[in-house]
């Protein structure tokens, strides 16, 4: 097969493209964390990249005993080159320049967006709900009471009822809400006096039907500017808990088993 046909195949199925939309986002990914944003299993991962390896879009490169994997955007400026217009240089230029953009000085990726994404057997108005409704943001992640203003321009505070713990942990504003698919709002962690100290972010919650009795939530973290911020949310700080991963976990296995994952909450963290 050649080399663009290869491309062209591996660029075909959703799954591979969405992978690479992960590496795209933060570069340097274990298989682990690739598994954990995808619903299926760990060999059904392995096989979507090898196919992109095969293709050579991902390549990999071990660093201590983790194998991590990188986007590797050659062969899509080789696709451009020879088969798409030449006006629509500029666009494919930056993506043979995304190293540079995504690499600091150190070399590690800059983690200005994260991008999470649960299948959930459940209702949108389920998931719309356990996001929004004060007793059940208590039940799950940080088990944090959400009070919403559903408004734009609304409040949003994050409420941790811990002793030790400031009443207040995250504070925000509602930009936009279109139940039950879509909100949008500002996210600020006060409980971290760092994070505090950072730019406030952005937080976008998508809910689609995905098939019948299964949907898709789609979380989007913009943390431009707020590093300290982009660790905690990341579960990157060792002792402040799993971040967005392990807060959408406990709330698909809430909505599935009627029952959080055990030891969850931000007086265990």
């Amino acid at each position: 097969m050649a080399d663009d046909d290869q491309v062209f195949k591996a660029l075909a199925d959703p799954t591979r493209r969405f992978l690479l939309d992960l590496l795209f986002v933060t570069d340097g990914r274990t298989l682990t964390q690739l598994e954990s944003e995808l619903a299926m299993s760990r060999f059904g991962v392995m096989k979507h990249l090898r196919v992109l390896a095969e293709a050579g879009l991902v390549v990999t490169r071990r660093s201590g005993r983790e194998k991590l994997h990188f986007l590797n955007p050659v062969p899509i400026r080789l696709i451009h080159d020879r088969w798409i217009d030449k006006y629509t240089e500029p666009f494919a230029s930056m993506l043979t320049g995304l190293k540079n953009r995504l690499e600091d000085e150190s070399g590690r990726s800059v983690r200005t967006v994260q991008v999470y994404r649960i299948h959930v057997g459940a209702t949108r108005e389920s998931i719309w709900t356990a996001l929004t409704e004060p007793a059940l943001t208590a039940r799950y992640g940080y088990r944090t009471t959400a009070r919403y203003e559903l408004r734009p321009g609304g409040r949003y505070q994050g409420l941790t009822g811990v002793v030790g713990w400031p009443e207040v942990a995250i504070e925000g504003e509602v930009v936009e809400v279109d139940p039950p698919g879509r909100l949008v709002q500002t996210w600020h962690p006060v409980w971290d006096p760092a994070a505090a100290a950072e730019p406030v972010t952005r937080l976008t919650y998508q809910i689609e039907v995905d098939r019948p009795g299964v949907s898709r939530l789609t979380l989007t973290h913009d943390l431009t500017g707020a590093a300290r911020t982009a660790a905690l949310v990341g579960g990157e700080i060792p002792g402040a808990g799993g971040g967005w991963s392990e807060l959408l976990s406990d709330l698909k296995t809430l909505l599935e088993t009627g029952q959080p994952l055990p030891g969850g909450g931000m007086a265990s963290t």
